[in-house]
């Protein structure tokens, strides 16, 4: 049996180091331009929590059957927090808030292909499956990222918070000021939800609640990491099948844990940016896009390594099943996306619709709208339908970079309109920051690689593995 282990050598690490630099370049010259956006009055929480184009036209919508934008507007000019121009493009946000905002983006998006590794490795000792058992350590390699991703997401929620969640700011829940005065600031629909953000503390103070549940889900996901990637270490050193069930034992553990933090961090960390909107959907539809993008990673990693000389006991038959996988649940997230838009289309109602009318007919965000649709779903599914196309590392390779690429867009759409309204851009800043956070994914995942045989030698399904044909 294989014993390779991969080789992350000094050039590697140049290309990395290289990407890294290249992205804070592009930062700072983003930084520079004038289209990198030094708005006024920058930490203005006022301001800033005007991003949140729709948040602020709800509690006026709630005592007003009117038209939903002349209820925005003069909800807006009553209370402060809706500022005039966030449609027409009267303020524009700063570089700063840019920074902020695509910080968030990145953290979201990372954690997620990191999980999805840790899930998509949990998967295959909880079904038995025994094709994969090649290929088994790239996904594990990928949640070695969950660490640095919680120190990163907690680091920049307690930073950024009142730039990127509109609910934080403490002048929108007493309905009364001291002096027994009507708080014209006071937005009865988030102070609705304030429980789920501040139950152990009071409205408007710091979100313990919240702060809590990520440092549960963080902590619980790294614990399950690391108790799966040390029996996995210990099987190949001992040897036997014990190690196999307490495998799958953990696997189910992961499963289950992560069924219920996925969705409810897709609640906390994206939905509840767009704080007067919800969807039903939302949790499955944040868990299919980091499931397609997780799965294009672990396939191009594969054919990658496999181009460079390793894993050669993976074949075309191997491919295949991971191309099936790419193909078949790209077709998934478009399910879930167009069922959650149909729902809210044919419904129209003005507090649910608003979040696809600022995303559909914004200057801004209109071509980021259909090239989402293109590039998650037309382009995979036009060049993966055929049977050899799951087989040729040309098709395989090409499909999976642009399902990373596209649904990082999908995270962008999900998250900017929403906190920078119509001062959203895309441009030097959002390609400098994906660039570093990719450089230092890439060299995480590069170094648990390397760290362990590429193949598990005394994995128990390996002779299935050998013999996998489709």
């Amino acid at each position: 049996m294989s014993k390779e282990v991969f080789d992350f050598n000094g050039g590697l690490k140049r290309k990395l180091v290289i990407a890294f630099i290249v992205g804070a370049v592009l930062l700072a010259v983003g930084a520079m331009l004038p289209s990198g956006g030094h708005g006024e009055a920058e930490g203005d929480h006022t301001e800033l929590a005007s991003a949140d184009d729709h948040g602020s036209d709800h509690a006026t919508s709630e005592k007003s059957e009117g038209d939903h934008h002349e209820a925005e507007a003069s909800h807006g000019e009553s209370d402060g927090h809706a500022v005039e121009g966030d449609h027409g493009g009267g303020h524009e946000k700063s570089w700063f808030d840019r920074f902020k905002v695509d910080f968030w983006i990145n953290n979201i998006y990372f954690t997620g292909l990191a999980l999805i590794g840790l899930f998509f490795f949990a998967i295959q000792y909880a079904a038995q499956a025994g094709w994969s058992a090649y290929i088994i350590r790239i996904p594990l390699s990928m949640a070695h990222w969950i660490l640095p991703a919680g120190v990163l997401m907690i680091a920049t929620f307690l930073l950024f918070s009142h730039d990127i969640f509109h609910w934080t700011h403490a002048d929108l829940y007493p309905e009364f000021l001291e002096d027994g005065s009507i708080n014209t600031h006071f937005d009865a629909l988030i102070a609705g939800k304030s429980g789920f953000f501040y139950l152990l503390s009071e409205p408007g103070t710091f979100p313990v609640f919240f702060v809590l549940r990520m440092v549960v889900f963080f902590a619980a996901w790294y614990f399950l990491f690391k108790k799966l990637r040390d029996l996995s270490n210990l099987e190949d050193q001992m040897g036997g099948d014990s190690y196999w069930y307490k495998l799958r034992r953990y696997s189910v553990a992961f499963l289950l844990v992560f069924a219920v933090s996925s969705s409810v961090s897709a609640w906390d960390w994206v939905m509840s940016i767009d704080v007067h909107w919800f969807s039903t959907m939302f949790g499955w539809y944040v868990f299919a896009s980091w499931f397609v993008a997780g799965l294009a990673l672990i396939t191009l990693i594969t054919v990658l390594l496999k181009e460079a000389g390793y894993l050669t006991q993976v074949t075309a038959n191997h491919l295949h099943d991971l191309g099936k996988f790419v193909f078949a649940f790209s077709i998934f997230w478009t399910y879930i996306w167009f069922s959650q838009f149909l729902l809210i289309y044919y419904a129209n109602i003005p507090e649910e619709s608003v979040y696809f009318v600022e995303r559909m007919i914004s200057d801004k965000y209109a071509p980021v709208f259909f090239v989402n649709l293109i590039m998650n779903f037309f382009f995979p599914f036009l060049c993966l339908i055929t049977r050899d196309a799951k087989r040729l590392n040309v098709f395989l390779k090409i499909a999976c970079i642009v399902i990373i690429l596209g649904h990082w867009v999908d995270f962008y759409l999900m998250i900017t309109p929403g906190t920078l309204g119509e001062s959203g851009s895309f441009g030097l800043t959002e390609i400098g920051m994906y660039l570093m956070f990719g450089a230092a994914f890439l060299f995480v995942v590069m170094k648990a690689l390397s760290s362990y045989a590429l193949v598990p030698k005394n994995h128990p399904m390996l002779e299935e593995a050998k013999h996998h044909h489709i």
